[in-house]
């Protein structure tokens, strides 16, 4: 019997399993978000959340882990280099599930796995820091905002004059 043994079997045995969840997880290190089956979206998950808990230490034991278990080196680089780095203050919950519905062909539950943002994780509490950092970003986005209309404005006379020409 089975009792509280909670591994999804996926309809794989464990060496198969294991390197399936390993190229899930790569793909995601890699691409940042994946689409596939909320079944195997739902085991990739603490995967890959260990991998980045790993990448937060990091240290060369911690690297050769990760290594052992990815089998990709340019996969574990780009978690130590890129994204153990971005949640350096986050606690856990790194990814996130979002569901799409069914696939056509055979009517699977599908999903995105994806990497939760840095600064989404932290909004409430960057709320209610001091307005200085907010008033940054708010600046920031502004100057975005205001640069559009003027980047735009010459290109949008020259269709215009050239709709007026024809």
């Amino acid at each position: 019997m089975r009792h509280q043994k909670n591994t999804a079997k996926l309809g794989r045995n464990g060496s198969h399993r294991n390197a399936m969840l390993a190229n899930l997880v790569c793909s995601l290190i890699k691409h940042r978000r994946i689409t596939t089956t909320l079944a195997k979206a739902k085991a990739a998950r603490p995967v890959a959340e260990k991998m980045v808990t790993l990448g937060k230490k990091g240290s060369i034991h911690h690297r050769r882990l990760a290594a052992a278990r990815l089998h990709q080196e340019d996969a574990v680089r780009i978690l130590f280099n890129e994204i153990a780095p971005e949640h350096t203050e986050r606690p856990g919950g790194y990814t996130r599930i979002i569901k799409l519905g069914t696939r056509r062909g055979d009517a699977a539950q599908t999903a995105i796995l994806e990497w939760v943002e840095a600064g989404e994780g932290s909004s409430s509490a960057a709320s209610t820091s001091s307005d200085s950092g907010s008033a940054t970003s708010d600046t920031a986005e502004e100057s975005a905002v205001e640069s559009t209309p003027e980047t735009n404005a010459p290109a949008a006379e020259e269709a215009s004059s050239g709709e007026k020409k024809e």
